[in-house]
């Protein structure tokens, strides 16, 4: 849990500091859109290496070293003298976030598979909670004017020192179970579509980071008050989700949270868009934070059951097409926004979450119909472990 806290924080004190960056390097939109990007790519490039790598070291080292060179990275960025130099620390810090993100998410599977109730959920609910509490703390610091890097640096030490200080109570992962050539292809075709749920899920959740403000001002005409809560009641609604998933998952499996989580996103968006009130819509945005909140956890989940993969290559494989499905997601929106209005364009997320509901748990059902936290230990004893 600290873990995925000071992960989220840390993200949230690169995104505080985003207009400072664009401030100091005087940068264009279109200029801070590739700054963004790069972040974004240098992920995405990673997860394949880092997958392998996370699975011959182990989760629980690599939780340290991604910890600590995630650290250095956020710190690096906001000591870049010149544009040129501000690159490659994004493309450091997309990448260090990358091995991070699957070396926790990989001692997650670790945890969850030796308990009898689910957690992921709620670890993931910290990543979130972090990011609500760095961005809160980064807000005081701009406040009272503390200087950039003073902030980017302390945030670093307390990640890098949580990551020290936790190596001692991480687990040894659980080997790959044993698996034939036909179990084989047949978890390849499930990281397959894991990864296509997890894009069309990821599509969502960037979009809504990008343009529920937009919404709320040109199509809802909120008052200024309330533009702002958009954002806030998705938030809201996917710490909820997040913080309460794992009882849900435990009682109804976890094929049925995702088509119930999906219905319910699909519910928040049509409403939003059908009865563009305000009230409406931030009840609409709330129900689609509620419904996206388990989609991921689960798909990790499901991902680190396959057998003959070891968890933290499934997972960075998985966590790869997330990453494209948020970076591509709020781009490929603005794109039918521009043709057809932000209405439209905003139905697409709603067709992703029906999608997702109507084909894809059933698609899926095999490999995730079993409740949570009850695989591994099964597997465990087969193998031997």
């Amino acid at each position: 849990m600290a873990l995925f806290f000071v992960n989220g924080a840390t993200f949230a004190t690169w995104g505080v500091h985003i207009p400072t960056i664009k401030a100091r390097f005087v940068l264009s939109d279109a200029a801070l859109s590739v700054a963004m990007f790069v972040v974004a790519g240098g992920a995405i490039l990673a997860m394949g290496p880092v997958g392998r790598w996370v699975a011959r070291v182990g989760s629980a080292r690599a939780c340290l070293v991604g910890g600590v060179a995630c650290a250095l990275a956020t710190a690096s960025i906001l000591a870049m003298p010149a544009f040129g130099w501000l690159l490659p620390a994004l493309l450091a810090f997309g990448m260090t976030n990358a091995v991070f993100d699957v070396a926790m998410n990989a001692q997650a599977a670790t945890v969850e598979a030796g308990r009898s109730r689910p957690i992921m959920s709620a670890l993931h609910g910290m990543f979130s909670l972090g990011g609500m509490v760095g961005a809160g703390i980064g807000g005081l610091m701009l406040a009272w004017q503390v200087p950039p890097f003073a902030h980017a640096a302390g945030m670093a030490a307390i990640t890098a020192t949580v990551a020290w200080v936790a190596l001692r109570w991480l687990l040894p992962d659980h080997p790959p179970a044993p698996s034939s050539d036909r179990h084989r292809a047949h978890a390849a075709r499930a990281l397959w579509l894991l990864g296509a749920l997890a894009f069309l899920g990821l599509v969502g959740e960037g979009a809504m980071y990008d343009w529920s403000t937009v919404y709320m001002r040109e199509i809802v005409a909120a008052p200024a008050g309330l533009v702002s809560l958009g954002y806030a009641a998705f938030s809201a609604g996917m710490a909820i989700g997040r913080f309460t998933g794992d009882r849900v998952r435990e009682r109804f499996s976890d094929a049925g949270t995702l088509a119930a989580s999906a219905w319910i996103a699909f519910g928040g968006m049509a409403l939003a868009l059908l009865w563009p009130a305000s009230a409406t819509t931030l009840l609409g945005f709330a129900l689609m934070g509620l419904g996206a909140a388990n989609m991921v956890p689960i798909f990790f989940v499901a991902a680190s059951r396959l057998p003959g993969l070891a968890p933290a290559e499934a997972i960075a494989r998985v966590a790869r097409f997330a990453y494209v499905g948020l970076m591509i997601g709020p781009v490929m929106i603005g794109g039918v926004a521009h043709l057809a209005g932000l209405r439209i364009g905003l139905g697409i997320v709603a067709l992703t979450m029906g999608w997702i509901a109507l084909w894809g748990v059933r698609t899926v059902r095999p490999w995730i119909g079993a409740p949570a936290g009850l695989v591994r230990p099964k597997q465990a004893g087969r193998s031997g472990r």
